[in-house]
């Protein structure tokens, strides 16, 4: 079981804290966090196998683009561009799902999911798996939720959102400190990766960063080192809610279309919930 410790995010600057503690982490164990990352969420790969033909979409955040290569069933029939902030990850993500002998070469970008690098309405769908919990304050948080409902079509866009919950579930490697007061504003943790020397030696894109090793984690092997990642873990209900006040500061409607609506934007929640210890949410964009 990983021990997940609470830390306590620098306010005065968090996107010095996400350099330090979730950027320069990732671009460090790419090769390593890659060969962990190959099996789809059902919910996700669901989402996506059931895209129209023809559609373009954005996956924020991309990671290794596992997800790239969707939908499985009809491969080709969408195209869904990678960005990620991680260039040592988009290498890996560039060739999602090649088979040996047999290249294949994604479209990926590297951008920053809080910049407004595209064209409102630009794409049909978007996701964002993974991402959003790494943003160190509610602010950054909800500025990435509402750059994923910019970029896609207001009048039939599709958004896909997944973060890590506090409720974790019995299969889960990671043990969640309990935090103080209500929890509904979820908690603030460090979590670690833990690599051997062997594995750090072969990967020589970055110098190491800071190695932080718990208390449990002081009779380590020497040559085992910890990188502590970022996170907040979502609390029942609060990615429902951030979601929601994001889209209102845009000033859509929250809410299914009705026929007494004219001239209005608005999202629909079409689903939400929690999935092995994930919190998701799918919006639908609609236009009157």
């Amino acid at each position: 079981m990983k021990s997940v410790a609470s830390t306590v995010v620098d306010d005065d600057d968090p996107q010095a804290y996400e350099d330090q503690h979730v950027h320069a982490v990732y671009d460090h164990i790419a090769p390593h966090f890659s060969s962990t990352r190959y099996k789809p969420w059902p919910i996700i790969a669901a989402f996506l196998n059931s895209l129209p033909t023809g559609w373009i979409g954005l996956d924020s955040g991309t990671g290794n683009g596992k997800y790239l290569p969707f939908p499985t069933e009809r491969p080709g029939s969408v195209l869904t561009i990678g960005m990620d902030r991680s260039w040592n990850l988009l290498q890996i993500a560039k060739h999602a799902g090649s088979r040996p002998g047999l290249s294949t070469t994604r479209e990926v970008v590297r951008g920053d999911v809080l910049a407004n690098g595209w064209r409102d309405g630009v794409f049909d769908y978007a996701i964002s798996i993974a991402t959003i919990h790494h943003l160190a304050s509610h602010q950054r948080r909800k500025l990435a939720v509402q750059r994923l409902l910019q970029c896609v079509s207001p009048a039939h866009g599709r958004v896909l959102i997944y973060v890590w919950a506090v409720e974790q579930d019995d299969l889960s490697k990671r043990s969640v400190p309990i935090s103080e007061g209500d929890g509904s504003s979820g908690q603030d943790v460090f979590v670690p990766w833990v690599m051997s020397q062997q594995t750090t030696m072969r990967n020589k894109t970055h110098q190491p960063v800071a190695e932080t090793a718990s208390t449990q984690d002081d009779a380590r092997p020497a040559d085992v080192s910890v990188y502590n990642r970022y996170y907040h873990m979502f609390a029942k209900g609060e990615l429902t809610k951030l979601v929601k006040e994001a889209a209102e500061r845009m000033g859509l409607i929250v809410g299914p279309l009705t026929a007494n609506v004219t001239n209005k934007l608005g999202c629909d929640v079409i689903r939400d919930g929690w999935e092995r210890s994930n919190y998701y949410i799918e919006l639908r964009r609609w236009t009157s």
